[in-house]
């Protein structure tokens, strides 16, 4: 398995990311930001997938400080328990600071661009909501992040393009924070958000339980046309 080792930037050691690469290089960098499941099959298929479109994609383990290499399901209840417990022991802000370094190693990758955006999913989603109040990468997607309803104070903060995938029934965001999210975004051109009608949390996770193809299809796609103007 294609990997990289990225050293943490507050000198407390390092971790590794699963990378991706595409056919051809120079190419854009896509730093694919982690579920509750760690570095998984579906996050490393989502980023062989991005690889595909034509781009360099790293994964990083973001809770390598918890517990080095993470690979679970959503498919029992025990990995569920081990996911929550795992999210909810998990810094979120030495969780940005890696995947500030992570950004940093992906412009001087071999064959990068220089030119790098972030893709989250679950809580991924909501870390790279707040890499576009905290990074200079340049486009960030967030799919069914939750609780973005709380980071609205920091929103002047963003200025690379934001997209927002929004899961119409989110069981983990209750409808007022989304409704809130939306309407707060609704006036910036730098930020896009869509919202996927009937489709639950996690509807984008391949082989997940909360799959919605069509969904799926739609968000990707959008995310295809953003990676598309943001790296060229």
């Amino acid at each position: 398995m294609p990997t990289m080792t990225i050293a943490a930037t507050d000198g407390s050691g390092s971790f590794s990311a699963y990378v991706a690469q595409p056919k051809k290089t120079p190419a854009g960098a896509v730093v694919v930001i982690q579920e509750i499941f760690g570095v998984n099959q579906a996050m490393r298929e989502t980023a062989d997938g991005i690889a595909d479109l034509g781009f360099i994609a790293i994964c990083p383990d973001l809770f390598w400080r918890l517990e080095p290499g993470i690979d679970i399901t959503d498919k029992t209840e025990a990995e569920w328990q081990r996911a929550m417990a795992l999210m909810n022991a998990f810094d979120q802000n030495k969780g940005i600071e890696d995947l500030q370094a992570t950004v940093a190693a992906a412009r001087s990758a071999p064959g990068a661009t220089g030119r790098v955006a972030t893709i989250g999913f679950c809580l991924g989603g909501r870390l790279a909501f707040m890499m576009a109040q905290r990074s200079d990468a340049d486009l960030n997607v967030s799919y069914y992040g939750v609780g973005l309803d709380g980071l609205l104070g920091d929103l002047d903060r963003v200025r690379a393009p934001l997209v927002l995938h929004i899961a119409g029934e989110d069981k983990f965001f209750p409808a007022e924070g989304r409704a809130r999210v939306i309407e707060a975004v609704s006036n910036r051109p730098n930020i896009a958000a869509y919202v996927y009608p009937g489709a639950d949390h996690a509807f984008a996770r391949v082989g997940g339980v909360h799959w919605n193809g069509l969904a799926a299809t739609i968000a990707n796609g959008r995310t295809a046309e953003a990676l598309a103007a943001a790296l060229p």
